[in-house]
């Protein structure tokens, strides 16, 4: 009796030191699984600071009448339910109608600068991949627009619009011969073609990174074998490069509209607070309806149906992409 109790002692002992383990494990398994998040925590905190909690204080802003006669206490202001929206889809009234107006011509600029934005660099993102003396050299200049500040870069866009001493008129007018008088570039119909350009210039660096990134994944072999087969270099485009490129091109096209539609610093440093009727962007026409007629109620709601509007296009442009690469797989 006395070697089967002594037998049974070290087992006891064993079962005593698994159940101790079991918790130790259970305890490292949850700081393994919540460490990620609590280092999350500041970044999402911030976000809630930054976005969030304004977003909230404007959708409530949009359904008061706030004027400036409450700016002081704009918590005072009355209800107006609907009304504000009502005014602003109103197209009509002069409200509604300027932003219609507003709303279409910023849906043909975004249209506009997003492809040629995407075209120009991927161009030149395929030029690139080719080896050749001052390469480097060559994507670092290419990537100058995206890296200098907004404000630096669009203030020297105006002094080269200027109409009597701009190089732009210098080069077109006095130097090319291309027009019969210097152009005004900064008011009138020519503005919005002022607006692409600097749009442009400013937005293709980012998709020539992009897809030069993307191209790196696309293998070699591909390109040699399609050689070989006697394609061309339109047709080693069409058939391996674009259908590579397309998930890549999918979120370059996303991002490139919504950071376009959204822009405010490039017309608003362009042409001032007050932008020409062919450049009225909706972001500068939310901004005058708010700060300039000192209607925040009003420019609020214009702020939520914009917002509406995104998020309208962005889930449809999602659904579509991943529908079809369902249908590609």
């Amino acid at each position: 009796m006395t070697t089967t109790a002594q037998a049974e002692r070290p087992a006891v002992r064993k079962s005593t030191h698994g159940a101790a383990r079991g918790p130790r494990r259970r305890t490292g398994r949850v700081r393994r699984v919540g460490l990620p998040y609590l280092l999350l925590l500041p970044a999402l905190l911030l976000e809630l600071l930054v976005h969030l909690v304004p977003m909230v204080i404007g959708i409530v802003m949009s359904f008061k009448e706030l004027t400036q006669f409450y700016i002081r206490d704009w918590g005072a202001a009355p209800w107006s339910a609907l009304d504000n929206y009502r005014v602003s889809v109103d197209f009509d009234a002069p409200v509604g109608e300027a932003l219609l107006h507003s709303f279409l011509v910023t849906i043909a600029f975004t249209l506009l600068s997003v492809g040629l934005c995407w075209l120009i660099g991927t161009a030149a993102a395929v030029f690139m991949q080719d080896t050749f003396r001052g390469r480097g050299l060559l994507r670092a200049l290419f990537l100058v627009p995206y890296a200098l500040p907004v404000y630096a870069a669009v203030i020297t866009w105006v002094f080269m619009f200027q109409h009597d001493n701009g190089l732009v008129n210098h080069v077109l007018h006095d130097q090319l011969g291309l027009t019969d008088k210097p152009s005004f570039w900064l008011i009138g119909d020519n503005s919005f073609f002022a607006l692409l350009t600097v749009s442009v210039w400013k937005g293709w660096p980012f998709a020539f990174l992009i897809v030069m990134a993307g191209l790196q994944n696309i293998p070699g072999e591909l390109y040699e074998a399609a050689a070989l087969d006697g394609a061309g270099v339109w047709q080693r485009i069409r058939r391996i490069t674009l259908p590579s490129l397309r998930p890549v091109n999918q979120v370059l096209v996303l991002v490139l509209f919504l950071w376009t539609f959204n822009d405010f610093n490039t017309p608003f440093v362009l042409f001032g607070r007050t932008a020409p009727e062919a450049a009225d962007l909706i972001s500068v026409h939310i901004y005058q309806a708010s700060f300039v007629t000192w209607n925040f109620g009003t420019g609020s709601a214009m702020s939520v149906l914009l917002l509406l509007f995104l998020l309208l296009v962005t889930g449809g442009y999602l659904a579509l992409t991943s529908r079809g690469r369902r249908k590609a797989s």
